[in-house]
C-alpha cells in the first residue's frame, strides 16, 4: 500500500512496441529506448517516446525494421528523399 491507502504492484510488465507481447521479468535480451523531441535548433525539448523491444524481435534480427515502422508511425522518421 501507498501512503494514500491504495493497493499498487511494485512491477508492471512491459509490452513489446513491435508484437504487443509481454515482456517477462528475466528476459536479459529486451531493451527499451527513450527517443528524445527536438526544437528547430536541435536542442532537446525534455520530452521523449519510449520504445521497448522484447529480445524475440532482436533474436530473430528485425529489431532495425521494426524500429524504423514504429518511428513512422510517430512521425519521427520520414522514408522521403
Amino acid at each position: 500500500q501507498n501512503d494514500e491507502g491504495r493497493i499498487v504492484d511494485l512491477y508492471l510488465p512491459r509490452k513489446c512496441s513491435a508484437t504487443n507481447r509481454l515482456i517477462p521479468a528475466k528476459e536479459h535480451g529486451a531493451v527499451q529506448l527513450n527517443i528524445g523531441q527536438v526544437d528547430e535548433a536541435g536542442r532537446y525539448t525534455g520530452e521523449f517516446f519510449t520504445f521497448a523491444l522484447a529480445g524475440f524481435i532482436r533474436q530473430r534480427g528485425e529489431s532495425d525494421s521494426c524500429l524504423n515502422r514504429l518511428l513512422h508511425e510517430k512521425g519521427l522518421l520520414t522514408f522521403s528523399k
